[in-house]
């Protein structure tokens, strides 16, 4: 570990290293390595190999497929509840999308070497990957479906129910062009929506913060797809959070 962390968090606190036994945590323990994980650093481009497997504590980051002349759509977030760099267990060596830091931290990774050493050997990390991976996938049919049928506000409402999941603030730092990238959509539909929701009371927009006030009704706006997700991936639930 780098001396120079003022704050080492608990790999535990990644779910997925949590649901690992006494015993087993032991054996894994001294291959992690504590990193941090900047603002809009990528992990991995489309179509590369990863040189680690990732678990973030604090981080949040977001997978996205990238188009030939540099759209971008996002297919799922992975905070605290997995893992990036799947797949490298999976017998694949490159990635699909490109995994981009969208909330900065921290978190813990693992050489791509260990976990290839596994790949073939029934382990409880396997399992524990092996089950997060459906996880994923459910996450990724559910946003494309969401992505085709619902509106940007409706859009718009569920991605900042996804980043207050992820956070301990009701603000977050998201920028209108980010959002319209995540989203995969035109910015100016971005700010009609965000501006509905501003108008309405739900949120307050300012200089690439976006402020939640109403997490009920938030939630009310968004579509069946949060539910669904929220579900599947097990988030935390949340405290509601006052206007």
């Amino acid at each position: 570990m780098n001396a120079a962390y003022c704050h080492q968090p608990d790999p535990r606190d990644n779910h997925l290293l949590a649901a690992l036994s006494g015993s087993e945590w032991e054996h894994w323990a001294p291959q992690f390595e504590l990193i941090e994980l900047p603002f809009r650093h990528v992990l991995c481009d489309s179509g590369s190999a990863p040189a680690h497997m990732v678990f973030p504590v604090t981080a949040t980051v977001s997978l996205q497929y990238m188009t030939l002349d540099g759209g971008s759509a996002e297919f799922a977030v992975v905070g605290n509840d997995g893992a990036v760099g799947l797949s490298l267990f999976m017998g694949g060596n490159a990635t699909l999308g490109q995994a981009v830091v969208h909330s900065a931290g921290q978190g813990y990774r693992l050489r791509a070497q260990a976990v290839k050493s596994e790949m073939f050997r029934a382990s409880p990390l396997m399992r524990v990957l092996l089950n997060y991976t459906q996880t994923l996938i459910a996450q990724v049919a559910q946003t494309a479906m969401c992505n085709r049928y619902h509106t940007i506000e409706q859009q718009l409402c569920r991605r900042l129910l996804v980043g207050l999941d992820y956070s301990d603030s009701h603000d977050l730092r998201l920028t209108q062009e980010l959002v319209a990238n995540l989203l995969g959509v035109r910015r100016e539909g971005v700010t009609a929506a965000a501006l509905k929701l501003q108008l309405a009371g739900v949120i307050r927009y300012s200089r690439g913060l976006i402020s939640v006030l109403d997490r009920i009704r938030l939630e009310k706006r968004a579509c069946e797809c949060y539910a669904v997700n929220r579900r599947s991936c097990g988030y935390r639930e949340p405290e509601a959070l006052a206007a």
